[in-house]
C-alpha cells in the first residue's frame, strides 16, 4: 500500500497514532503525511479495515474554535433546517430526498402513500 510499512492491529510501535487517537489527545496530523498503515483483519474473507498512522512527535495541537467559526457552523446548520419552499426554519434537517419540509412536501396532511395513488 503506497510503500508505507504495514502493521497488524494492536502491533503498531509506540509514537504512532491514528487520527482518532490524535484527536483524543487534542492533536491533529498537521501537514505531515501518514508514516504507516494499520490493518485490522475481518472475518469471512472480507478485506481488512485500514487506518493511517501519524507520528506523534510531528503532530500539531488542534486549532481552537473561534467566534467566527462558531458563527459559520451555526449558519450552516440553520441553512440545513430552512425549507426552500416556505422559508420556515424547522426543528429538523430538511430531508434531501424531499427537498422541502414535510408540510410543504405533503400539503393538506396527505401522506406519501396517498400522494402516490
Amino acid at each position: 500500500m503506497s510503500g508505507l510499512p504495514v502493521y497488524r492491529w494492536r502491533l503498531a510501535p509506540d509514537g504512532l497514532a491514528t487520527r482518532r487517537q490524535l484527536r483524543a489527545r487534542g492533536l491533529r496530523p498537521g501537514s505531515q503525511d501518514p508514516v504507516a498503515v494499520l490493518e485490522r483483519p475481518r472475518r469471512r474473507g472480507r478485506p481488512p479495515l485500514v487506518a493511517y498512522l501519524y507520528d506523534l512527535d510531528r503532530a500539531a495541537p488542534v486549532r481552537p474554535m473561534t467566534p467566527a467559526r462558531w458563527r459559520a457552523i451555526r449558519a450552516a446548520l440553520t441553512a440545513r433546517r430552512t425549507c426552500p419552499g416556505c422559508r420556515a426554519v424547522r426543528e429538523y434537517c430538511i430531508p434531501v430526498s424531499l427537498g422541502l419540509c414535510v408540510p410543504c412536501a405533503f400539503p393538506a396532511g396527505r401522506s406519501a402513500e396517498e400522494q402516490r395513488v
